[in-house]
């Protein structure tokens, strides 16, 4: 795994695009600060830049890095979670990350991810890690890595061996929810 890891970083600070498996489906992503990477993934995807994407992280302490304030319920959530099924957060006032990465009203989804190979990867690039289906917008998500369209496999820099799937991979899209800095809640999608 440690080749896997290095190899994926160097791919990453070089402003490079990955897929890669996540603790839910495999993923397309790339350093969450880095906008033309960004701006690569939303072309692959043919999506539009309007919404954002989702951003790993591999420990709770690196959230207020990245969010202006962040309400103190999250906490809460993410606790429940711990080893449950995946949970992202949509939190207010997203900061230091890609301005093409954030929504117009500049909110950041933001999931604690549990995927040991993700984990590493983040610690050592030192920066969050876009996370999006590895699809086209629109099309079903692929739930293995066989699932994904050869479109998306060639349109990045770096893909991790097939093997690297860990089997508690749940084949789905996490559970989301948005918060409010007052309390407030949405369910985006459970």
């Amino acid at each position: 795994m440690d080749e896997q890891i290095q190899a994926c970083v160097t791919v990453l600070k070089r402003g490079g695009t990955i897929l890669y498996p996540t603790d839910t489906v495999w993923g397309v992503g790339c350093d969450a600060t880095h906008a033309e990477a960004v701006a690569r993934l939303f072309a692959l995807k043919q999506r539009e830049e309007a919404k954002g994407m989702i951003v790993l992280l591999d420990r709770p302490e690196q959230v207020v890095r990245w969010v202006q304030e962040v309400p103190s319920v999250a906490w809460e959530l993410w606790e429940a979670a711990e080893g449950a099924e995946p949970l992202t957060l949509i939190l207010p006032e997203g900061r230091g990350l890609a301005e093409n990465l954030l929504p117009p009203e500049k909110s950041v989804a933001i999931r604690l991810v549990q995927n040991e190979f993700c984990r590493r990867v983040i610690h050592r690039l030192g920066r969050p890690l876009v996370s999006t289906s590895a699809n086209v917008s629109g099309e079903k998500t692929p739930a293995t890595y066989a699932e994904i369209s050869d479109m998306i496999r060639n349109g990045v820099d770096w893909v991790a061996d097939p093997a690297m799937e860990e089997p508690t991979a749940t084949h789905r899209a996490s559970s989301v929810i948005a918060l409010d800095t007052d309390g407030g809640f949405r369910i985006v999608r459970l």
